[in-house]
């Protein structure tokens, strides 16, 4: 007799209590692996639909001054304009533009160094940016500063209007810094981020597991563990945390 025909043979002959056992043991490590196939890897694409999304909600009528601070390639500071504002657009860097306004101006600059005026804005759009001022190696930036985050708060404070509103939009978790791309804000840095300021609203967003932004309570949020070392949005992961800031 072959071996093929003993197999046969054996499986059989097996008591049919066992044989159930064992078919409950397949089926289950068969729907295992189809999980384990169907499950998404999750990242941070789409952040800008929930960021931009939030603000945009988030903002309120003119007329007034607005200062859209690093608005990188985003229409945030039109929106704002076409909102009744006077809109003054700072970043390190330019992006390219294919629309102007006479109530919407661009300044190429560093916040901390420009000569803006204080008690003057009654808005500030400051979408996913403060978490990489003074790390170096982006945005053309070559000296480090720990604390810029903290120092471009303060200084944004001090240009607000008594009454003035900040919408701020940052990615949060554990605390952590991911050289060189940006900061993690957790249940210690963010409280320091936010010294002096008044928190009117907050919103916070995580992953599923397919890999779909749902909203999240703040605790969820904060102790996530954050993982950004790679240039490729596609290999990293944080929560977003949005917020309606009011000058102290």
């Amino acid at each position: 007799m072959s071996s093929n025909e003993n197999q046969v043979q054996l499986v059989f002959n097996l008591p049919k209590w066992l044989y159930r056992i064992l078919r409950a043991i397949k089926l289950m490590m068969f729907s295992l692996k189809k999980q384990e196939v169907q499950q998404v890897k999750r990242n941070i694409v789409g952040d800008r639909d929930i960021e931009w999304s939030w603000v945009l909600s988030q903002m309120p009528s003119g007329p007034g001054e607005a200062l859209d601070f690093g608005p990188g390639e985003s229409s945030m500071g039109l929106t704002a304009v076409l909102r009744g504002y006077n809109v003054t657009a700072v970043d390190l860097t330019t992006s390219p533009r294919y629309y102007i306004h006479p109530r919407l101006r661009f300044i190429q600059g560093d916040l901390l160094k420009l000569a803006l005026p204080k008690e003057h804005f009654d808005l500030v759009i400051n979408c996913s940016v403060v978490e990489h001022v003074g790390l170096a190696g982006r945005y053309g930036v070559r000296e480090s500063c720990t604390d810029g985050d903290l120092e471009v708060m303060g200084r944004l404070r001090e240009m607000m209007k008594p009454g003035g509103i900040m919408l701020l939009t940052i990615p949060v978790g554990q605390d952590a810094v991911f050289l060189p791309l940006h900061r993690i804000y957790g249940e210690q840095r963010l409280p320091i981020l936010l010294n002096g300021y008044i928190t009117e609203k907050e919103n916070f967003w995580i992953k599923d597991d397919q890999n779909r932004w749902v909203e999240c309570d703040k605790k969820t949020a904060l102790n996530s563990i954050a993982s950004a070392g790679s240039w490729d949005p596609m290999q990293n992961i944080y929560a977003l945390g949005c917020f309606v800031l009011l000058r102290g």
